[in-house]
């Protein structure tokens, strides 16, 4: 409720003075909003108020709470209804906090509907992976008053992820983007979803000449811990928008980035690792041949320290030992050869073969192809202290391969070449890359409710490495077309 409170009174203010306020919620609740509407403002201030709610449970109680009020309550899906078609029954106070439902829970045909209104209502095309709350946004602007006033409770992962450009672009072209007020990530506002949180403030009109967008962050929007104006040019270009207001506008240079120097992978993603991955002890007791097991790392809370030594055979040095189940050979072959391995996959039938993953490969238990990498990203981080860093770069001198917990470094030819010359630069390489400040890497990733940060293997090839070439001047007296010359 004071949250409801605190959107009310920053976006009341943005109307024009003295206009009755025509409210609208798409998604009312039991109309946490809608109170804080009429503490703050009084009924004599409401013209008219609109609200929806597809759950039955939620509406007839609101109906009842609500009876002597104004309300104009009904119990219908908001995204499969028509807007207004005159200008006069459409809202000029859009207040809304849309349910969080990921696109993969969303069904298919539904999903098509969708977007097709969604594109359609706000002009730009919205990605199949977009949350059901882009498509409340969207379908929400043809019942926008003209200069009319939106604020919108959502998650701010639209801000950085892929899915968000439509939105974004959405926001700078078809609206004007007022105010971004992002909550502290520690502080979740959705109980039943780990997501960090953000207000959105738009007016329905095109942005003036030379407009600037207010970005604030902390736990009170009225007294923001930080604050930064950023023009649109600049909003335009900057794919990571959660940098603001913590950091400035990002310096265009020519600077290398870790993607220049190395091939970004995701760690070996198995369908099913309670089945493919397993322990010494287990490939002993289903007396799995060894030619069909390779090692793999266990998740980086097995290992303490950031550089993994092999033994003599090449196995990673770990109290925490595993195995990776990897046949390519067809089953017929299995059968007739290994029957030890035969019987093994016949437990997983029906079971493991049909996880999704595993029923979408051409042979149910065939991996992903992946060579063993000298450096290791840990993908999923907290940063706890101020000088702790949320990822982890680890140095892997074993033949290990690594799970999708990870991000393989791989080095490119030019980057390859010098270090088949000079082997030892590689840990060079890895100092630098665990020196890195924490911030230039955290600015390229995401961050999720709680603290949890992520980046993803184009966010990590982002990151400037210009350090790391300026180590290697061997590397750096390299042009362009000689890099590409000493391996055609």
């Amino acid at each position: 409720m004071t949250l409801a409170k605190s959107i009310l009174e920053h976006s009341i203010p943005l109307l024009d003075c003295g206009e009755k306020i025509r409210f609208l919620d798409p998604a009312f609740g039991t109309g946490v909003f809608y109170s804080a509407l009429l503490n703050a403002t009084g009924s004599d201030s409401i013209l008219s108020a609109q609200g929806f709610e597809v759950d039955p449970c939620y509406g007839e109680a609101a109906k009842e709470l609500w009876k002597e009020t104004l309300l104009n309550l009904k119990i219908l899906d908001f995204t499969k209804l028509s807007p207004p078609k005159r200008q006069s029954d459409c809202f000029n106070l859009i207040i809304c906090n849309p349910p969080y439902v990921r696109h993969h829970h969303i069904e298919s045909e539904e999903k098509i509907n969708l977007r097709y209104l969604s594109s359609k209502a706000c002009e730009s095309k919205i990605s199949g992976l977009a949350g059901l709350y882009c498509h409340f946004l969207c379908l929400s602007h043809p019942w926008m008053q003209r200069g009319g006033v939106a604020a919108w409770l959502i998650p701010s992962e639209f801000m950085d992820v892929n899915y968000g450009k439509a939105i974004k672009q959405y926001l700078l072209q078809k609206v004007t983007l007022i105010q971004i007020h992002r909550f502290d990530y520690e502080d979740t506002k959705f109980d039943d979803a780990l997501v960090s949180s953000a207000v959105v403030w738009i007016r329905n009109s095109l942005p003036p000449p030379n407009h600037k967008v207010l970005f604030t962050f902390g736990e009170s929007m009225h007294s923001p811990n930080m604050s930064r104006l950023v023009n649109l040019p600049c909003l335009k270009d900057e794919p990571k928008w959660t940098r603001f207001p913590s950091l400035g506008i990002r310096e265009k240079a020519e600077n290398h980035c870790l993607s220049d120097l190395f091939e970004i992978k995701r760690g070996i993603a198995t369908g099913d690792n309670k089945f493919f991955i397993l322990t010494k002890e287990k490939t002993e007791h289903y007396s799995l041949p060894d030619e069909f097991l390779r090692p793999i790392l266990p998740s980086p809370r097995y290992i303490l320290a950031n550089e993994i030594q092999a033994d003599q055979e090449g196995l990673p040095i770990l109290e925490h030992q595993l195995f990776l189940l990897d046949c390519r050979i067809p089953e017929e072959v299995i059968r007739a050869k290994y029957p030890s391995l035969w019987k093994y996959l016949k437990s997983g039938k029906g079971t493991t073969s049909e996880r999704y993953l595993c029923r979408t490969r051409k042979t149910w238990y065939f991996q992903e192809k992946r060579l063993p990498a000298p450096i290791i990203c840990t993908y999923l981080g907290r940063k706890k202290g101020g000088n702790e860093r949320a990822f982890r770069f680890i140095l892997n001198s074993s033949k290990a391969v690594a799970p999708n917990v990870y991000l393989l470094l791989y080095p490119r030819d030019t980057l390859k070449y010098y270090l088949s010359r000079d082997p030892n630069q590689i840990r060079r390489i890895w100092e630098i890359l665990n020196a890195l400040e924490p911030t230039s890497i955290l600015e390229e990733g995401r961050v999720y409710g709680g603290g949890l940060h992520k980046i993803e293997p184009k966010e990590l090839g982002n990151v400037n490495a210009t350090r790391i070439v300026n180590a290697i001047p061997s590397y750096a007296k390299i042009s362009k077309e000689t890099q590409h010359s000493l391996f055609e």
